[in-house]
């Protein structure tokens, strides 16, 4: 009997932590309702959409016009929260209706969960073809016919419980996704029940790479290729301890292990980010580590050209954008045209190349999509050789698109061993038609 009232004891310790830590970041009920800004919101409810094993609501917002064949992501709501917050909070509707796709929001019923948390702990609930997980896919499925997505294109991202929830879904249905993003969220299998989901959250464990991709290969029969993983987690998360930002890295890492050749690490707007590349030199696991930040979903000022979402309890300002830079890791802003110099700076390898091409397309009038031809020359020119001198690839980005390389102020090019803005940004406002 002690040790069982040790154990309860534990528990209650724990679950009270938990609580108080939703307290703290400023939710004052146990599910979130929408504000009346929020209650506006275009997501609408899909009533069927399948046997629904694990009683789970289904809302989606889908941009008009609607592309053809457009990607679809799916996006999974935190504790104390719904799909109207969290998309008033992530805007993510907002950045599909301006790139075009699709997004799906799951929502958690207080019948299953009374705080509203997926069950990314409940074995019925996190194996495949059962429970939350099922309902999940099938949504998907659902949404894959219904608005004719690109089954190639199918993405999942989550915060806290939704981003455990997001861990799930990449591991139980792994050939489904391209990709996954997990914030402030926990490696797939960490937990099998609502006290070592606690355990997980508040206490320091340190499982093995290894074993943590066992977990992933033994929940389907599927051996690969594994889908990109873009982990975030605030450094000083109280609710969810952000080594378990670390235990997801370990966990994919190990499965994409074989094909990984390079890492390497930078800093973005005072943020830790470390990158594991494959042969290609396409990032297949990141990791953002964000400065001083608490439990929540990173956002960029409000005044920041890369403002998308809305500050607020688990929606937190912390200078950058990880609804934004997600969007162009999948590569679902192949296409825009609104922040071509942020995007260059988020990217590396042939990644940044290609955004710096579409950056030199926007300048010139040509939206990148509509006419590839400067970004495929410049992709050509810059990767045939590698090039030391950073004023040979702007001089080649100019070059690719048509329009004059940038002179200095004394009439000669670009020298070897200076960059100078100024000229840049001459040039390119001229071609731009915004000065004579």
């Amino acid at each position: 009997m002690s040790s069982l009232g040790k154990t309860l004891s534990r528990f209650q310790s724990l679950r009270r932590k938990f609580e108080s830590g939703l307290a703290a970041a400023g939710v004052r009920s146990l599910r979130a309702e929408p504000t009346a800004e929020q209650a506006t919101t275009r997501l609408r409810q899909v009533p069927a959409f399948g046997s629904n094993p694990g009683n789970l609501c289904m809302y989606v917002h889908v941009p008009d016009p609607l592309p053809s064949k457009p990607p679809l992501v799916v996006a999974l709501h935190g504790c104390s929260q719904n799909a109207a917050v969290y998309d008033h909070g992530t805007g993510w509707s907002e950045l599909a209706d301006r790139l075009g796709f699709v997004v799906v929001y799951p929502e958690q019923q207080s019948a299953n969960n009374p705080k509203s948390c997926f069950s990314w702990f409940q074995p019925d609930d996190i194996t495949r073809n059962s429970g939350e997980a099922l309902s999940i896919q099938q949504m998907v499925e659902h949404a894959i016919v219904k608005f004719g997505v690109d089954r190639r294109r199918v993405f999942v991202t989550g915060l806290s419980a939704g981003g455990g929830m997001a861990s799930v879904m990449l591991a139980t249905y792994p050939e489904v996704f391209a990709g996954g993003a997990i914030i402030a969220g926990l490696a797939y299998g960490c937990a099998g029940s609502v006290q070592e989901a606690f355990e997980a959250m508040f206490t320091e464990q340190s499982p093995s790479g290894r074993a943590l991709g066992d977990r992933v290969r033994a929940a389907s029969r599927h051996q690969g290729p594994w889908p990109r993983i873009s982990v975030w987690h605030g450094s000083a998360d109280p609710i969810v301890k952000p080594s378990n930002a670390e235990h997801i890295v370990r966990q994919w890492t190990d499965l994409h292990g074989h094909v990984i050749e390079r890492t390497h690490e930078e800093m973005i707007g005072g943020h830790v980010r470390r990158v594991w590349n494959g042969a290609d030199g396409n990032t297949l696991v990141e990791a953002f580590s964000i400065s001083g930040m608490a439990h929540g979903v990173p956002l960029a000022s409000p005044a920041s050209a890369e403002a998308c979402g809305v500050a607020g309890p688990f929606f937190l300002d912390a200078g950058i954008s990880s609804t934004q830079h997600i969007a162009r890791f999948w590569g679902l802003a192949d296409s825009q045209v609104e922040t071509p110099g942020v995007t260059a700076d988020l990217l590396t390898g042939p990644e940044r190349v290609r955004a710096a091409a579409r950056a030199i397309d926007v300048a010139g009038g040509t939206a990148s999509g509509c006419n590839e031809s400067a970004a495929a020359m410049f992709e050509a020119e810059t990767w045939r050789n590698p090039l030391q001198n950073p004023n040979q690839v702007i001089a080649a980005a100019f070059k690719a698109a048509g329009l004059p390389v940038p002179e200095q102020q004394n009439g000669t090019r670009l020298s070897p061993s200076h960059v100078d803005p100024g000229p840049i940004i001459d040039a390119t406002l001229k071609a731009a038609g915004m000065k004579r």
